[in-house]
């Protein structure tokens, strides 16, 4: 069966700015919380570092190429705040926005479309040193450097993404500690996601009066939650979890206020006296597209209160919890095929995900992320087989149009990721390329799902 995705659809791949690129003391680029997170022991898996990742910086046009030979419409990128914004205020570095320039002249040159992400995480470390996401002054910090991006290349970008993923910047940066900086504080992860939901408006109101007519947007790891069974005390551990995990920035970026249940569950971790007058107003700037990042579901059973639950929630382990007011709340264990990072392989979750975006926020929708990491090999032929990645991306597509068919109004898909390349605190252990790097040589090499996603993107039909 052939089946056609919608007219004018986006096909891309994405990437993140410290994964990639590298080059993290060149050309007046300042330490990022993530340089000193990588550098501390036992932080990252084998003490792997972003101090070289895949040399996208050095070697960007020829991932260009790889790119255009793909076929792929649109590229997701970020800017690195350190490398534009070297102490996350005051000088601006112009050979960093110099390389952000060369970066989208050769998208634009090669047909591709740049949607440029402000920030995936590289925090500064000098605004980490003075509170972090924990301070307002941070967002303030994130608008001044917004507006000099903005300024520089709002005539060229397609699309301005605010935040990547601010649930795991803030939960697991200042929750669990998993990700840098690596604090563990409830009340400091509650306020680092109401500063996140700060920044993301003021900087949407920057690049709204710097970039007439610019489409704007954010991109959220919105979890795709399911009861363990059809008790009520299961359907509420649902409802917390989507109030901390989810809510806490849908509604107030969509909807302009946070919702009161999770005030109320999170009232012995907090007083929420961070949310300031206005706040919520400015937060609420609007979105033209709202960036959905998809790789599994999540299976909740209601536990007792005043104790800490077994989590397989898909994240690296800590003593600490990534869920503050909702520490009891187990995540099930769930049989049946995972991929490399332990996640469940659930493509239903991503219809039913699209169809209630569509249903309770009524904005149109891309798929920003959705891969999936696999032990990857080199065969004596030269080539990267990866049959399960190919028929995850064949699946994962057929859900997305599962969900179109349904109503949930999809505007593209960018596979993550374009090349194999730093993942975080599991640093090159775990592959979601669709592109092989050899981290050794640096050599980049097409898989079997390359080609295969190639294949639908030129057609713009999923057989």
């Amino acid at each position: 069966m052939t089946r056609q995705f919608p007219e004018g659809f986006w096909w891309g791949s994405a990437t993140a700015s410290y994964q990639i690129e590298g080059a993290v003391a060149e050309d007046g680029r300042g330490p990022s919380i993530w340089d000193t997170f990588s550098h501390t022991p036992g932080r990252t898996l084998n003490g792997d570092t972003g101090d070289v990742a895949v040399d996208h910086y050095h070697r960007w046009s020829s991932d260009l190429d790889l790119m255009a030979e793909l076929g792929l419409g649109a590229y997701r990128f970020s800017v690195a705040w350190p490398r534009v914004v070297p102490l996350g205020t005051g000088a601006v570095e112009p050979r960093g926005l110099d390389f952000y320039d060369r970066l989208v002249d050769g998208l634009l040159a090669r047909g591709i479309k740049p949607v440029a992400t402000l920030y995936h995480w590289d925090l500064p470390q000098a605004l980490e040193d003075a509170g972090g996401w924990a301070a307002r002054e941070t967002a303030l910090a994130f608008e001044g450097y917004a507006d000099a991006l903005a300024g520089r290349l709002g005539d060229r970008v397609s699309v301005w993404t605010t935040l990547n993923e601010p649930w795991c910047a803030a939960f697991l940066g200042y929750g669990s500690g998993v990700h840098a900086p690596g604090r563990t504080c409830g009340a400091d992860a509650l306020a680092a996601a109401h500063h996140l939901n700060l920044a993301h408006g003021l900087a949407g109101r920057v690049i709204r009066e710097r970039v007439p007519g610019a489409q704007l947007s954010v991109t959220l790891n919105v979890h795709q939650l399911r009861p363990a069974s059809d008790k009520a005390a299961d359907a509420d551990a649902v409802r917390q979890i989507d109030a901390v995990g989810n809510r806490v920035f849908l509604d107030p970026m969509l909807r302009g206020f946070y919702p009161d249940d999770l005030i109320a569950d999170t009232a012995a971790v907090t007083d929420w006296s961070f949310v300031r007058d206005g706040d919520t107003a400015t937060i609420n700037c609007g979105v033209d597209v709202l960036g959905v990042n998809y790789y599994t579901t999540n299976t909740l059973r209601a536990g007792a209160p005043g104790t800490v639950a077994v989590r397989h929630d898909g994240h690296a382990a800590s003593s600490a919890s990534p869920w503050p007011g909702a520490e009891h709340i187990e995540f099930v264990e769930v049989p049946g095929k995972a991929t490399a990072m332990g996640w469940l392989i659930d493509p239903s979750g991503l219809t039913d995900l699209l169809v209630r975006l569509q249903r309770d926020y009524g904005v149109p929708l891309m798929i920003t992320e959705n891969g999936s990491a696999w032990d990857d090999v080199v065969s004596a032929d030269g080539a990267v087989h990866d049959p399960d990645r190919v028929d995850y991306l064949e699946r994962h597509l057929g859900a997305v149009l599962d969900a179109v068919a349904l109503g949930a109004d999809v505007r593209g898909y960018f596979a993550w990721s374009l090349l194999d390349n730093f993942e975080w605190s599991f640093g090159y252990d775990r592959r979601f390329g669709l592109i092989y790097v050899d981290y050794a040589t640096q050599q980049r090499i097409p898989k079997d799902s390359a080609r295969r996603y190639a294949e639908i993107v030129s057609g713009g039909v999923l057989r």
